[in-house]
């Protein structure tokens, strides 16, 4: 008999009559909390905020209020516009400073970002500033849970940083400078889906139940990770009652959301009163796909709408064929979770009176940012080819939020 067919020391050899069982999946190992690949993104990300920064000043220069102005805008200015007064009022006065019914629709935006921002505000006194800390921070820790994700897709490559460049230079990524929410929702769902993978369900579930405080988009997560959960094979030490227990925790992302609709009927009557404060304020009344299709196309080129907003709304059209084209190659690939995630997502976003936030929300979309970056390591052009196209529309886009102008 040859050697090699021996049985190693403490090899118990299998009968030619036995059943033969399938080995388990192995979870993959933690990672460690900060790598070189790690701070190489910090690094990055410090980087594109002093480009933020720079573009804020010379905006504050170059496109004052007035064209006769001798004084620029505060330091500040350029990031105190549109939502981030909403996310200001609540964290400030409450919902309802006014009474139920009465006031700016303000209870449209969930409450996690001005829970934040209000128990930051005890250590900064300034509102602005801790808005921009909060932001500041929370897109720290989104880069660098991006670049990981994109890793697992590409082990060894630089799927990862480029995963996060391609994020942080994208047109719309001024929002995740100012005192907007994404950030903090990247910050808590990023992560949340790298615990997935790892098979870290409870972890997942609270960091996902975070997220949905902050956005409605959390649902959307909390449903992504249950097809996960189904679609992971489970490992030797899941099975039994532990696959079980982690599936209970699956129900914990939809918890804030209940709670807030529960506050709002306190309030109100109305546990929906977010929704039809929405429809108030933003005309996000349902429609049929075709319809608010139809009527965004419309606005964009009947010459119905002043230019800025038009632009935003061709915009909006642009980034719904983009989010429709990588759903089909999700479903194409057959990437599941994704898949539901980005379907629920252009659902809401494209069931309303028009198409609003379109653009913005690709910000969300990780499928896009790592779908782009393992792409631009096979293929070297895509990287360029991105940059060159992307650069003077983040920089537009930049200036036109910057500057009081509506920037979607």
């Amino acid at each position: 008999m040859p050697i090699s067919a021996l049985p190693s020391p403490g090899h118990t050899p299998v009968r030619a009559d036995s059943p033969v069982r399938p080995a388990p999946v192995a979870a993959p190992p933690p990672a460690p909390r900060l790598r070189p690949a790690d701070r190489e993104v910090l690094w990055l990300y410090l980087l594109t905020r002093v480009a933020v920064w720079t573009t804020a000043y010379c905006t504050r220069w170059l496109f004052p209020a007035s064209g006769d102005a001798r004084v620029p805008a505060p330091v500040l200015a350029p990031f105190e516009h549109w939502d981030w007064g909403h996310f200001l009022n609540i964290a400030r006065d409450g919902y309802f400073p006014e009474g139920p019914g009465e006031g700016d629709n303000r209870e449209a935006f969930f409450p996690g970002l001005p829970l934040v921002l209000r128990a930051v505000h005890v250590l900064i006194p300034h509102w602005t500033v801790a808005g921009l800390l909060v932001s500041l921070v929370a897109g720290a820790v989104a880069a660098v849970a991006l670049a990981r994700i994109a890793e697992l897709h590409l082990p060894g490559s630089r799927a990862g940083r480029r995963a996060a460049l391609f994020l942080l230079v994208s047109p719309c990524a001024v929002f995740l400078a100012a005192g907007y929410s994404e950030a903090l929702f990247l910050a808590l769902a990023l992560p949340a889906w790298l615990a997935a993978r790892r098979q870290r369900w409870l972890l997942a579930s609270v960091l996902a139940a975070g997220a949905t405080t902050v956005r409605i988009s959390g649902l959307f997560l909390a449903a992504a990770l249950v097809v996960l959960f189904l679609t992971t094979p489970p490992t030797r030490r899941d099975e039994g009652t532990s696959r079980k227990r982690d599936a209970a925790w699956l129900v914990l992302p939809g918890l804030p959301a209940l709670l807030y609709f529960w506050y709002l009927y306190g309030r109100t009557g109305d546990p929906m009163a977010w929704k039809h404060a929405q429809e108030r304020g933003w005309y996000r009344h349902f429609r049929a796909p075709w319809e608010a299709w139809s009527q965004t196309w419309h606005e964009a080129f009947d010459r119905t709408q002043a230019t800025g907003y038009a632009a935003q709304f061709q915009a909006d059209l642009l980034a719904m064929v983009l989010g429709l084209l990588l759903l089909g190659v999700l479903l194409v690939r057959r990437r599941w979770p994704e898949a539901v995630y980005l379907a629920l997502t252009l659902w809401a976003l494209g069931t309303s009176y028009w198409y609003m936030s379109v653009a913005r929300s690709t910000l969300l979309w990780w499928p896009l940012w790592v779908g782009l970056a393992v792409w631009s390591v096979r293929r070297r052009w895509v990287a360029i080819a991105y940059l060159c196209l992307v650069a003077p529309l983040s920089t537009v886009l930049a200036i036109t939020f910057m500057s009081g102008r509506w920037a979607g």
